[in-house]
């Protein structure tokens, strides 16, 4: 739930959901252009930024942030894999055979929308499955197209996300269901 007073007159009129997803295209797209361009720390910045004020608006706090922690993590898990068998090489990537941090950012970008802009979803876990199988790819695809990765053995590496995303999906979203449910008093 969002709470706190208005950003301001004009943006109390604009949706929760509305003001979630922008914020989230808005990090999504920094952190990968940045990345594709070789300044991944502004991305990085961004998202920070905005997981910032999205932690100050949504109660409760304790569970929302935990949820950012914990898809970050399964992000970082999930793209460190797709590297380590050579399916994607991320820009700017320091070695080592881990995901870069600016990849964990999109992660903990996406989680901030999974009990707002995409919390209807809680309640369709077949549509979101759907939805992730399509979205999930789709994203990495948008990002190798715009420099900031290369997938190699497009159809195993496409095939597989399609999988991982089709399974997360549902599940990061009853995640934060259950999360917030518990938190409540």
């Amino acid at each position: 739930m969002i709470t706190g007073g208005p950003l301001s007159p004009a943006l109390s009129v604009i949706p929760a959901w509305l003001l979630n997803q922008f914020a989230f295209q808005t990090g999504w797209w920094t952190v990968v252009l940045t990345a594709a361009w070789g300044w991944p720390l502004i991305g990085i910045g961004m998202v920070a930024a905005l997981i910032t004020i999205h932690l100050t608006r949504i109660r409760p706090f304790k569970s929302e942030a935990l949820l950012v922690i914990f898809v970050a993590g399964v992000g970082f898990i999930v793209d460190s894999l797709l590297q380590v068998n050579d399916w994607v090489r991320f820009a700017n990537d320091p070695g080592g055979g881990f995901a870069p941090l600016w990849m964990v950012a999109l992660w903990a970008n996406f989680a901030t929308t999974l009990n707002v802009s995409l919390s209807p979803l809680q309640r369709h876990p077949w549509l979101a499955a759907l939805l992730g199988a399509g979205g999930g790819p789709a994203a990495y695809w948008a990002g190798a197209q715009l420099g900031a990765m290369t997938v190699s053995n497009a159809p195993a590496a496409f095939v597989t996300l399609a999988l991982a995303w089709a399974l997360l999906t549902p599940l990061l979203l009853s995640l934060a269901a259950t999360l917030a449910r518990r938190s409540q008093p």
